[in-house]
């Protein structure tokens, strides 16, 4: 068997050369992070889990004309994805207020804000990922203004998908966080929802007891990562629902 080129490695996946030119394998870790890394586990199933849940949303955006790395799931725990220059930004959009924005503007975890608020955060661990604004993007050349104007709309569409989505199946959508890519075909570029959408990188409460159903549970100790995901995964579809919470769950294809 050949053996797989790596091209990085990240906290919660690893990124190898693709089969086709163009193309990337994304294998997702079990490994879970928390407080840039202070707090560290490994959770079996998780992996599984959010690469089944990435591959439902991202699915569901392409389906309706929101442009994505993602081609198709290849097995458990990797996906095939288009390789794509990533925007050195997070892209966080805010439905309610929690995490670092509660702390730093004094709100109650919890509060609906007026209106969906994006922010930008430099992707680069070392800084802890720090919080920036458009003149920050657009002094230090991470991205165009008419890029910025492309990644604030597809956050706000991504949005809408995902809020009715959850809405749907009884849980809130607090925040999430999404990284852009940049495609060249020929001359022109455009931008794309890269890297993934999965509980590891939403904020996702029960509607009705506010039951935290995201990386939070692991990050305050609240129980079991795998079974939040797993209740998220049920609610989709994704996994039947009478399905016990098991590490190793049964895809459904």
């Amino acid at each position: 068997m050949t053996r797989r080129k790596k091209i990085y490695e990240g906290k919660a996946k690893t990124l190898y050369e693709g089969p086709e030119p163009g193309t990337i394998i994304q294998y997702f870790k079990d490994d879970a992070t928390a407080f840039n890394a202070e707090k560290k586990a490994v959770i079996e199933g998780k992996g599984v889990l959010n690469n089944m849940l990435s591959e439902y949303f991202m699915t569901g955006l392409n389906n309706i004309g929101v442009p994505t790395h993602f081609l198709k799931r290849l097995n458990m725990r990797e996906q095939l994805v288009r390789s794509v220059e990533i925007v050195p930004l997070e892209v966080i959009v805010r439905n309610f207020a929690a995490g670092t924005m509660a702390k730093r503007l004094g709100l109650e975890e919890g509060t609906q804000l007026p209106r969906p608020i994006v922010e930008y955060c430099l992707k680069d661990d070392k800084l802890g990922d720090p919080l920036v604004t458009e003149e920050h993007i657009a002094a230090f050349g991470w991205a165009s203004q008419q890029d910025m104007d492309d990644i604030l709309s597809l956050a706000l569409r991504v949005n809408d998908f995902l809020s009715g989505i959850m809405f749907g199946v009884g849980i809130r959508l607090i925040d999430f966080k999404i990284e852009i890519g940049r495609i060249y075909e020929g001359d022109f570029m455009r931008l794309i929802v890269a890297d993934e959408i999965s509980p590891d990188s939403c904020r996702l409460w029960d509607i009705e007891t506010g039951q935290k159903l995201d990386k939070d549970v692991f990050r305050r100790d609240l129980g079991s990562l795998t079974d939040a995901y797993t209740e998220v995964a049920k609610r989709l579809g994704v996994l039947p629902k009478g399905a016990t919470p098991m590490t190793r769950p049964t895809l459904i294809n």
